[in-house]
């Protein structure tokens, strides 16, 4: 694969272990900022209805301003997998399906939600690419970029491990995380991605805190997906 560059102008990011931009800064072994760390709750819309990892999601989301008006891509393995558990196991019992979890159990419900939410009438789109889900979404979005008439976009990614009956699925490296980052063309930190054909042996990191030590540290990452794996380099680009 071509290596491809994007820019990095602002990040939030969740996890039950490191909930706050405080945490992430002190597991990265790096100073905290000096900004309050509390992730804005975000409006009513935002919350109501929505799954644990979802209102998560929406709330790193919500902290950028950018959200309102950039192009969004959302990637995420399963989505809303709650939602469809739910379904699956209403209409293996013969029983009517809830308008809520049918609503709400597509891949782009998430971004819609948050584009009503911020009055955001660019566009968007969802990605879902099994392990390799945070790199393409990547991907995705360098391809927005190429448009000279998208100056900016919001990248959401979300994870988690599928829940019971479907949990024996589950990898070893899967994480609940949340992330949110502002990617343009220029400005902040540049960020490199490139990937190679899987070969046994190589290391297998959570993609998301793979991402956020490279972004944080100004260093490099290596992670392993389905079918590549993925570095990623970041340092200062200047404004």
């Amino acid at each position: 694969m071509t290596p491809i560059e994007l820019h990095v102008a602002h990040w939030s990011a969740w996890s039950p272990r490191l909930p706050d931009r405080a945490a992430w800064h002190a597991w990265a072994g790096i100073a905290p900022p000096a900004a309050s760390d509390e992730i804005p709750a975000g409006p009513a819309l935002l919350r109501r209805r929505v799954g644990k990892l979802g209102q998560q999601a929406l709330r790193v989301a919500w902290e950028l301003p950018e959200s309102r008006d950039a192009h969004l891509v959302f990637a995420s393995r399963h989505g809303e997998i709650g939602r469809t558990v739910s379904i699956l196991e209403a209409l293996a019992r013969a029983e009517p399906v809830s308008p809520a979890d049918f609503s709400l159990s597509v891949h782009h419900a998430l971004e819609g939600l948050l584009s009503i939410a911020g009055a955001n009438r660019r566009g968007h789109g969802a990605v879902a690419a099994g392990a390799d889900s945070l790199w393409y979404g990547l991907i995705e979005a360098a391809g927005c970029l190429a448009d000279p008439q998208c100056p900016s976009v919001v990248l959401v990614y979300q994870d988690e491990p599928l829940p019971p009956p479907y949990d024996s699925f589950s990898a070893p490296g899967d994480e609940s995380v949340a992330l949110a980052l502002v990617l343009a063309r220029s400005g902040g930190t540049a960020l490199k991605l490139s990937a190679t054909p899987v070969q046994a042996g190589d290391c297998e990191p959570r993609p998301g805190e793979a991402l956020l030590g490279a972004l944080l540290r100004r260093g490099s990452a290596v992670a392993r997906g389905e079918r590549h794996v993925w570095r990623v380099a970041c340092d200062d680009a200047g404004a």
